[in-house]
């Protein structure tokens, strides 16, 4: 009597296709992953980091950090500078980045759409994708009070928790990789996540029912995000940003909201 087989398990594609996350049974490797914590240690402002610094940012032994860096050299991603004893970025992290942006579809889409209601309604419009537990700006376009465009360089980032942009996102994920995300959050919060947490959840619920969260997390700046996920795509996030004076105007963030959720469908429908 033949025996029937136990059912395969599904491919680590079919995975990633159900869980909207990537899925691979293969193990990474750990020397790469901590060279390109070195490397996203550098940030907008910071020319120069030590092998002393390296090691503060990331939290990997000395050893580790001067082994490391010695093979980012070699390789041309970092370049030490003698004088000063330290390192910086080589210009192969700045080809990766125009790689990256001529890569990025939707922007080429957005950016147009993003300048006409900023200069028409003189805000701040941004978009933006999740790096870790920051959000990432691909590009904003503000609008001055002297009627001059000025726009926030790419890379800026803010934090997730407390910021719409970064909820927007949040909202946006299926259900596992938001959890596992909301975890990720606590712990790098500590003691100071349950006042973070009922203001995060409140933004996921109001995604939920309005399509839009708010927030005011910079001083004198209130913004209204949404999750904006064109079809078979990627996650963004989308805000609109306006000044405050003193406490919320509901008002203000109705009109705004309309204003976004407006140019989430127009840009929807230019990248269908």
């Amino acid at each position: 009597m033949v025996q029937p087989s136990a059912a395969r398990p599904p491919s680590t594609r079919a995975l990633t296709q159900a869980r909207q996350a990537f899925v691979r049974s293969t193990a990474g490797s750990q020397s790469l992953e901590r060279g390109l914590a070195l490397l996203r240690a550098f940030r907008h402002g910071t020319g120069l980091l030590t092998n002393a610094e390296l090691a503060d940012r990331t939290g990997l032994p000395r050893p580790t950090v001067s082994r490391l860096t010695r093979s980012l050299v070699d390789a041309g991603f970092l370049h030490y500078d003698v004088a000063l004893k330290g390192y910086r970025l080589a210009p192969a992290c700045l080809s990766l980045a125009l790689a990256y942006r001529s890569s990025e579809p939707v922007l080429e889409r957005a950016l147009p759409l993003m300048r006409e209601l900023a200069e028409g309604r003189r805000v701040n419009v941004g978009l933006a994708v999740a790096d870790q537990l920051e959000m990432v700006y691909l590009d904003s376009v503000r609008f001055s009070r002297l009627g001059i465009f000025r726009r926030l360089m790419p890379g800026s980032r803010i934090p997730i928790a407390p910021t719409s942009l970064g909820c927007a996102w949040l909202a946006g994920l299926p259900a596992q990789p938001q959890r596992a995300l909301l975890a990720r959050l606590k712990v790098e919060h500590g003691k100071a996540w349950p006042a973070l947490q009922r203001q995060v959840m409140q933004s996921l619920r109001d995604v939920r029912s309005q399509g839009f969260c708010h927030a005011q997390w910079a001083a004198g700046m209130a913004a209204v995000a949404a999750p904006l996920r064109p079809h078979g795509g990627a996650l963004y996030a989308l805000n609109v940003s306006f000044p405050v004076t003193g406490h919320e105007d509901a008002q203000a963030v109705a009109d705004h909201a309309e204003l976004l959720l407006s140019l989430r469908r127009a840009l929807l429908a230019a990248l269908a």
